[in-house]
């Protein structure tokens, strides 16, 4: 059975309680430890979806403490004006591959289909280890932070032997940068010679990754309310491992209590490959093999059937969708309207380098209104709707009620994002749509359980340029590789 914060996205956990907007959120009178004041517009994502002009909010002890109209403001010990400014909650990413941002734009790669990329930089992705990994997550999340992001997930698939202990390199990173964690111990399992895309090199046995996804999750895993770091188990795709894994994968998540993430019905040739080796749809195999539930949640998802939305509607299912890979490796237009009508959580996500190489929250949201317009009109997306799905529906997606949204006793995660100069001049009339629809913009201040990771627009940890330095040594070795 499924407690607290794991279950499913409809949490039992309940942390804090507030009042309507028009009278002001009170602060308690005690001490405040930031306060973000002043701003053209704060949109809470709370349960009214209240959106308050001139509005601030209060951060204490790492979690929101108050949030209010003008004139309410309380005494804190850090104050950031955010005049001339949109304040969101902090956006959620439900799906990255952080280490393939040291191949990106990777020329070997940049022609073909998804499975002949894959097949490109496996052997290139064999290289991997606890630096590389460490480094790339490093960079990578100081990115997504940038981008207004404050929480990801992410999915880190290949285990090349000897690499050493590659998700704990990437905890370290986060650790290090003060950003909200959800690693995924992925998994492949089937190489070449059993019918596979990667090399031996990459790929481990059953027992192996089971025994390896039980020691992260004791190791890491916190399911707490306000967690900065929690795991989820995530063999990479129907055509990458077998279906005895996925099934005790599953079983063995209900008996940890974490998450499940795969790739599901991402593109056509997996279409084609699930049909062949099980005689099944990618969307029916998943049912078959015990992940047709709430605690899972899949990227891509392009080409589910109507019954199909309907089913994972059903079993509370989320989505992360991918719009920038989607568009770059053509695999064509997901039907997220449909799903958010059936009532599936859609969250938005990034994706890895294998197939996009800008990792930006703010991109990813705005290309996901601009493509549920192109797929069904004008009537079919406005900007809150994205915004909603990048924070309060990544949110769902991850099982949290305590990020996604602006009101006492969530997570304090905020963005500060500026509406001025050029690209907003004449954007009066809604600071919402104005924020996706000009631009391109990034964050001014990019703040985490009460801690500004991003601060007038730049990182505010040291030591990036050294990070480079060690990124960019890394990325050169890999590219000579391939001769």
């Amino acid at each position: 059975m499924q407690t607290g914060t794991e279950n499913g996205g409809r949490s039992e956990t309940q942390t804090g309680t507030g009042t309507g907007a028009g009278a002001g959120t009170e602060a308690g009178g005690g001490r405040v430890d930031l306060c973000v004041r002043g701003a053209e517009l704060v949109v809470t994502m709370d349960a009214d979806r209240r959106e308050i002009p001139g509005g601030w909010v209060a951060v204490t002890d790492g979690l929101v403490a108050a949030v209010g109209p003008p004139g309410r403001e309380p005494e804190a010990e850090r104050v950031i004006d955010a005049g001339g400014c949109l304040v969101t909650p902090g956006l959620v990413n439900t799906h990255h591959h952080i280490y393939q941002n040291l191949t990106r734009a990777f020329a070997p790669a940049l022609s073909g289909n998804l499975f002949d990329w894959l097949r490109t930089l496996y052997p290139v992705w064999s290289r991997l280890d606890e630096e590389a990994a460490y480094v790339s997550a490093w960079v990578g999340l100081s990115e997504l932070a940038l981008g207004g992001c404050t929480t990801t997930t992410d999915h880190l698939y290949v285990h090349p032997r000897g690499g050493g202990d590659l998700i704990s390199a990437e905890i370290a990173a986060a650790a290090e940068l003060g950003f909200r964690f959800h690693p995924t111990r992925g998994s492949m399992s089937l190489s070449v010679k059993d019918g596979g895309l990667p090399p031996d090199s990459v790929v481990q046995d059953d027992d192996e990754i089971l025994a390896d996804s039980e020691r992260l999750v004791a190791a890491h895993h916190d399911p707490a309310p306000g967690a900065m770091v929690r795991v989820a188990l995530a063999p990479c795709s129907p055509f990458s491992v077998t279906p005895e894994l996925m099934a005790r994968t599953a079983e063995l998540a209900e008996r940890l209590d974490v998450r499940l993430h795969t790739h599901l019905a991402e593109d056509a040739d997996e279409d084609a490959y699930c049909e062949a080796a099980f005689g099944r749809r990618p969307i029916e195999h998943f049912e078959s093999v015990g992940w047709g539930s709430d605690r899972a949640w899949v990227a891509h998802c392009v080409f589910p059937s109507p019954a199909e939305i309907a089913r994972m509607a059903g079993w509370g299912t989320g989505v992360a969708h991918c719009p920038s890979s989607n568009q770059l490796i053509g695999a064509g237009l997901a039907p997220i309207r449909e799903m958010r009508d059936a009532g599936v959580p859609v969250g938005i996500g990034c994706d890895g380098s294998a197939s996009t190489d800008c990792a930006s929250l703010w991109l990813e949201t705005r290309g996901a209104l601009l493509l549920a317009r192109l797929r069904g009109g004008p009537e079919a997306m406005r900007a809150r709707e994205a915004l909603e799905m990048a924070t309060l529906g990544g949110a769902a997606c991850l099982g949290r009620d305590d990020i996604g949204a602006l009101e006492p006793g969530r997570a304090g995660d905020l963005v500060v994002w500026p509406l001025e100069g050029v690209a907003f001049a004449g954007a009066l009339s809604d600071p919402v749509e104005a924020l996706l629809r000009c631009g391109p913009t990034a964050a001014r201040h990019t703040v985490v359980a009460g801690r500004l990771l991003v601060e007038d627009g730049a990182l505010a940890s040291g030591g990036t340029a050294e990070m480079l330095g060690r990124h960019r040594r890394i990325a050169a070795d890999w590219l000579a590789s391939c001769g």
